[in-house]
């Protein structure tokens, strides 16, 4: 929390001081705009400042806020500053221009007048050097800039919805060290946040299921939020969902938006029954939905767990129907539990101080915000701020985690750098060699 804060503080700073450079930058482009020399636009121009500031801790801290709030917040403080750094860079190029002229007006300036003449005092004396204020900025050069700053936006909008069908097939090797033999070399597949109530395009949804058939993987799980928040949001789509098979099966388990507590519903009795439709849904494609309970799963004799539980959450916003009690009942002889629970919060919150005998757990929720830098070696997102661990492999002492960055969208349509995402684990026996031997 404390290295999150100081985090969050160093941004702050950056954004205030990006302002006032940027500031400077407007009023050189345009000199003869008396209104932006003016105070009530500077007035103006620092009131945007400390709104994005505070888009910017809302994003982060206001838990109160929703999630879509939250991550439109922080999408926006982001992209205000992208814009703003881009100009920066013009400004930048001015400035150093003008140094340049500068150095060179005062060495014409330093150079003594050689005469046969005997000169008035005057003209033997060095002339002061100039004031960089007194040479002008280049106002083609920061329009130009302005003109660039407009790029990232435009380029965001053109993105967004491309991003919103890329699936991209992800591959993670798990090492288990008291996985069985028959287990060595399981190929396990999952998707995440589904939200198909976000969808518009069938054939591209079709085709990213298609893609995960494709890998042939041995069994597949699906962590949470198959809809927006009304189970009729699968009719259009429960059909290309139901071609979801594996050989050992489909497990599932429900997220945040799985329980209509997003909806202005006009009765319990209503909301019941949209949940029990939900739950329906599961069943009809042939998933085996696990809420707080477990499945042994058994190859030539030998068995793992495969634990699920209803959505649990560290942060009070999001509900904690989750029992782990239940969730690992009768467990104890199986020498490897993999677990499916929504929310990458649960793993730091209780999973790995209450229950060591978790070896991995499968989640999602987190989206990476939809929106950042994902690279083999580098990844980056704004949603860092708000989630310790919000896309990829984890791994403390001996217990893992993975966090799918989820198949669907929600909130805003579409993604940019961080693409939808289908994950394929092998797991091995053994120790991963990659890791440092403690």
């Amino acid at each position: 929390m404390i290295l999150k804060a100081l985090s969050i503080l160093f941004w702050i700073i950056i954004e205030l001081l990006v302002d006032r450079y940027v500031l400077q930058g407007i009023r050189g482009a345009f000199k003869k705009w008396r209104l932006l020399q003016s105070k009530a636009f500077a007035i103006f121009y620092w009131a945007s400042s400390f709104l994005t500031v505070a888009a910017l801790l809302t994003g982060a801290y206001i838990t109160i806020a929703g999630t879509g709030v939250r991550a439109a917040c922080l999408l926006i403080a982001f992209i205000l500053l992208i814009c703003k750094f881009t100009f920066i860079l013009f400004i930048f190029a001015d400035d150093i221009r003008r140094k340049v002229v500068l150095k060179k007006k005062n060495a014409v300036a330093n150079t003594p007048i050689l005469t046969t003449t005997t000169a008035p005092a005057s003209l033997n004396q060095t002339a002061p050097a100039t004031n960089i204020d007194a040479i002008p900025r280049s106002e083609f050069l920061l329009k130009a800039g302005l003109l660039a700053a407009a790029v990232p936006l435009a380029a965001i909008k053109t993105a967004m919805p491309k991003g919103s069908y890329d699936y991209h097939v992800l591959y993670q090797t798990m090492y288990l060290p008291n996985l069985p033999k028959a287990f060595d070399g399981l190929r396990i597949g999952q998707i995440s946040d589904i939200h198909s109530g976000s969808f518009y395009n069938k054939k591209a949804v079709l085709g990213g299921v298609e893609m995960l058939l494709k890998e042939k993987t041995d069994l597949i799980f699906f962590t949470g939020d198959l809809v927006n928040g009304e189970a009729s949001e699968m009719t259009d789509y429960q059909d290309i969902f139901s071609k979801v098979k594996a050989p050992l099966g489909v497990f599932s388990t429900l997220g945040n938006h799985d329980y209509g507590d997003y909806g202005d519903w006009d009765s319990l009795a209503n909301k019941k029954k949209n949940h029990d439709d939900l739950i329906a849904t599961h069943k009809n494609m042939g998933w085996d939905l696990l809420r707080n309970e477990n499945r042994r799963l058994k190859i030539d004799g030998e068995e793992i767990g495969l634990l699920g539980i209803e959505n649990w959450s560290e942060y009070s916003r999001f509900p904690k129907y989750g029992r782990m009690d239940l969730a690992v009942k009768n467990t104890d002889d199986l020498p490897v539990k993999l677990l499916l629970s929504h929310d990458p919060s649960h793993w730091r919150a209780e999973v790995l101080p209450k229950y060591p005998q978790i070896d991995a757990m499968f989640a999602g929720h987190t989206h990476g915000m939809q929106f950042g830098i994902r690279t083999e070696h580098f990844q980056y997102s704004p949603v860092t701020y708000v989630y310790n661990e919000w896309a990829g492999h984890y791994q403390e002492n001996k217990q893992q985690l993975y966090v799918n960055v989820g198949f669907g969208f929600v909130g805003l349509t579409g993604r940019v750098g961080i693409l939808p995402e289908i994950t394929i684990f092998t797991l091995k026996a053994g120790i991963d060699p990659s890791q440092p031997i403690s």
